[in-house]
């Protein structure tokens, strides 16, 4: 990523993409019931509202000028009440699922528009749209970890049955054990395999698209 501008679009699209990240949680929060993200506004469209000053704005800014070899960035949490014990697991579940789902989302539109850009021959449509692409297949299969406090864990929590305590311990931790992951060429390499995977599959949309396109002008 050389010039300034690739910079600031980069960072816009990492911005747009952990502003929808924290939306999915907090829209189905609200759509299941639960008052606390509304009343924390939360349920809203606005990046600032979704924004970390550390995990936003400091550390992604400074990484992406400085040309840092990897990128750290991060939301606001959405907190959640949870206020109906017969359904909490369920609540829990679906809207802890809704923001990775959300990065699933825009990376199928960026697919669509990398096609559209790809097809009728627009380079800055399609170089912006595929690197929308990448930082949301990353943003997905790096939430998707069962490290807490990523999304990934509360699937394994409910899972494994695991106590709010230990659950807590495990939390202390999380950041050291996403670093191993991170820096391990071992767990690194994997976590590279699966963002490949996603994007490839988001690939294949692309080309259907790209075939569609052709079939219809």
């Amino acid at each position: 990523m050389g010039n300034i501008e690739e910079k600031i679009i980069f960072y816009i699209i990492l911005l747009i993409s952990i502003a929808m990240h924290e939306f999915g949680h907090a829209f189905a929060a609200d759509k299941l019931g639960d008052p606390l993200p509304r009343s924390m506004g939360r349920v809203t469209l606005n990046p600032l509202a979704h924004a970390d000053k550390v995990g936003t704005f400091i550390l992604p800014l400074v990484m992406i000028f400085t040309g840092a070899p990897f990128l750290f960035g991060w939301g606001k949490p959405v907190y959640v009440s949870l206020p109906n014990p017969k359904t909490r697991m369920r609540d829990d579940l679906l809207s802890t699922a809704c923001g990775p789902l959300a990065n699933l989302v825009l990376a199928l539109i960026s697919s669509i528009l990398f096609a559209l850009g790809y097809f009728y021959k627009i380079d800055a449509l399609k170089d912006i749209a595929l690197l929308a692409l990448q930082v949301n297949c990353v943003l997905f299969v790096f939430n998707m970890l069962p490290v807490p406090p990523l999304d990934g864990s509360h699937f394994l929590r409910y899972a494994l049955n695991v106590s709010n305590e230990t659950y807590a311990k495990i939390e202390r931790n999380g950041f050291w054990i996403l670093l191993l992951l991170i820096f391990l060429p071992q767990t690194s390499g994997i976590l590279n395999y699966l963002i490949n995977i996603v994007i490839q599959g988001f690939a294949f949309i692309a080309g259907l698209v790209v075939e569609l396109l052709a079939k219809i002008s």
